[in-house]
């Protein structure tokens, strides 16, 4: 065997911590963490769409598609026990749920198909906000 072949064997090797479940299970989430269309809810419908003064946004452009964030599953609280699931499976270590948020390492475990999803949810549902390019992990309100 050749030095060169494990070298070569490692291109195509899938990392396998992709494949466990916490991890399947929040890009799951991601994926549906979103419906089709604009948002439907009371205040949107009564302001005819109109986020203005809203803490956090009902409706989003996509990849081209306007999407509508589900309320019932993507609280706070929801992203963060879906997302401390994952971080833990994939890299052993308890996520710290204040202050800096390594977006390098959260991308690594997301479905690149689901990163614009990922960097809608989570200002949206008020577990993180960005801020001169650094996203932050904020304490949740009650």
């Amino acid at each position: 065997m050749s030095a060169e072949q494990p070298l070569i064997a490692d291109l195509f090797e899938v990392d396998k911590r992709l494949t466990l479940k916490p991890v399947v299970d929040f890009n799951n989430y991601l994926r549906n963490a979103f419906a089709d269309g604009a948002c439907r809810c009371h205040r949107c419908i009564e302001r005819a769409g109109d986020e203005a003064g809203y803490t956090h946004r009902h409706t989003f452009e996509i990849e081209g598609r306007t999407l509508n964030r589900r309320f019932t599953n993507t609280a706070g609280s929801d992203v963060l026990l879906m997302l401390k699931k994952a971080w833990l499976s994939y890299t052993k270590a308890d996520l710290v749920t204040v202050g800096p948020l390594d977006m390098t390492t959260l991308k690594s475990f997301t479905e690149p198909s689901l990163h614009a999803h990922l960097l809608a949810l989570l200002p949206a549902s008020g577990l993180a906000r960005e801020s001169d390019g650094q996203w932050h992990l904020q304490l949740l309100a009650d």
